[in-house]
């Protein structure tokens, strides 16, 4: 009998279930919605029972798409949104307040007071991060702080946190887990010693009792139970999104980089079995650990982009100038160029390289010739130029030349942002045939935990190359604008609000 992969792909504003099968090609897929909540400015919250509800609905359509039942799934596989914070209780598996999204900027000065304190170096050294309101060890302080009886109940063992790949598998299978490449993006984890850092444990006053116990990210942690999807299937492969993009890319050796173009922007290149040191404040991070290795794990060097599909989303939900985030592509080719509008979309700050928190968003150039075709084209262009940022930072710390990008994620299927990018890079980008990436990575660590697949070498030979953009621009021209991009940003991180001129 046939049997194939289940990957849950669950993302920042949707989540999504495909099947996969032995060739690494999708045999059916169902994707859902879910409410974004914006309680106040800076603020980005999800209700963890619709994550819940929706993921499960989405692997059984799935399955009832694929015409199959469970018995004929050999493993399901996880990906998550990284760092999102959920809380819940142990007993009822309730949680106990909305979960906190890597979005959200509201511990924003709680990680100020910690630099002045001269805590960043430490926790730089130890995690690889950042010391930034986008990880998780401030989000889940916040909540012990602010949830009443939190922090009791916590020190008394009833609560678990985690990150949402934790809050999938403990509604799936009852056990509370992580993998290692969510552990590492949580700032309470330590790269080198691969365990929980008493240290910064302290630092952040956060309980040990709370936390997940920490499993490869490919190996099998428990059976799914019956009544989700019909039959006990292993869950064998949890990994975070970008992690398991970086592995469903078949970046399986030192230097090669892949691109996810979602709701942000996330670059990743394999580093190799030690961790990295940035001089370019990108991060260090755990790629992803297989099962009877020793504890052994790959690391990967990552910069992040807080707002790149998202920019799309703010066109068609807050401007209103598409219906759909798919309209981009012909509304921005409608015109030659942005007509020297640049948009820099600091919404929620800037990520890597600038760690600015207090920078926002910033339109420029605009005159009375200004149309919507030309912020559209500005917006799409902004993805390639934050990426540009990235790769020239890593480039500075990598020990060889990047010689081509690897791309996927939704908006990765927009030629023309591809071609902007090739040109931006001066590389050629390549777009894979399976642009699902994350859930194919996600897939390819479950199935190598049950034999499903043999080897990494197998699963590296079925990568292949839809499409190659090459550069079509001169080093000059490269050069005029990202330099006209910079003085740009610097319009975004000049922004202050009333009363934060002190604490920038």
């Amino acid at each position: 009998m046939q049997k194939y992969i289940l990957a849950l792909d669950q993302g920042t504003t949707s989540s999504r279930a495909i099947v996969f099968d032995r060739q690494g090609h999708p045999v059916a897929c169902s994707q859902q919605e879910y409410p974004q909540h914006f309680p106040r400015p800076g603020w980005v919250e999800h209700d963890a029972l619709d994550i819940w509800r929706t993921q499960l609905a989405c692997g059984r359509d799935a399955l009832r798409q694929a015409r199959i039942d469970a018995s004929q799934v050999a493993a399901i596989g996880i990906a998550n949104q990284r760092e999102t914070t959920v809380l819940w209780d142990r007993a009822s598996g309730e949680p106990l307040a909305r979960a906190i999204v890597w979005q959200d900027r509201r511990t924003s000065d709680a990680c100020e007071r910690l630099r002045a304190q001269g805590a960043a170096a430490e926790i730089g050294q130890r995690t690889g991060l950042e010391l930034d309101a986008y990880f998780s060890a401030t989000k889940l302080q916040w909540l012990l702080e602010h949830v009443p009886g939190a922090r009791a109940r916590a020190e008394r063992g009833e609560l678990a946190f985690g990150t949402v790949d934790s809050w999938l598998a403990y509604r799936l299978c009852a056990r509370h887990v992580t993998d290692t490449s969510n552990a590492s993006r949580t700032m309470l984890f330590n790269i080198h010693t691969l365990r929980w850092d008493e240290t910064l444990l302290a630092l952040f006053d956060i309980p040990a009792a709370v936390l997940p116990e920490v499993v490869a990210s490919s190996g099998s942690v428990g059976l799914a139970a019956p009544e989700w999807f019909g039959a006990a299937i292993p869950i064998a492969g949890i990994a975070g999104d970008q992690q398991a993009a970086t592995f469903g890319q078949a970046c399986h050796r030192p230097g090669l980089v892949k691109n996810t173009y979602g709701t942000g922007c996330f670059m990743l290149m394999h580093a190799g079995s030690a961790p990295p040191a940035s001089r370019n404040r990108l991060l260090s991070t755990v790629g992803w650990s297989l099962d009877g290795a020793a504890g052994a794990s790959t690391y990967l060097l990552e910069g992040s982009v807080f707002m790149g599909g998202a920019t799309v989303q703010w066109l068609r939900d807050g401007l209103g100038i598409i219906a759909h985030a798919s309209d981009v592509e012909a509304l921005a080719m409608s015109v030659p160029d942005s007509g020297g509008v640049m948009l820099v979309p600091a919404f929620t700050g800037l990520g890597a390289p600038h760690w600015d928190p207090y920078a926002r968003g910033a339109m420029v150039g605009m005159t009375r010739g200004t149309t919507a075709a030309h912020i559209a084209r500005a917006a799409v262009e902004a993805i390639a130029y934050q990426s540009a940022e990235l790769l020239g930072a890593m480039q500075n710390d990598a020990a060889c030349p990047v010689l081509e990008m690897r791309a996927d994620g939704g908006a990765a299927r927009n030629d023309m942002l591809m071609q902007f990018q090739a040109d931006l890079l001066g590389i050629p980008v390549l777009r894979p045939r399976v642009l699902e990436t994350t859930a194919l990575g996600a897939a390819y660590l479950a199935g190598l935990a049950v034999g499903y697949w043999d080897s990494i070498e197998e699963i590296g030979r079925q990568w292949q190359a839809e499409r190659r953009f090459e550069p079509a621009i001169d080093a000059g021209q490269r050069l005029e604008r990202m330099a006209r991009w910079a003085r740009a940003v610097e319009h975004a991180k000049a922004w202050e609000a009333p009363g934060q001129g002190q604490e920038r």
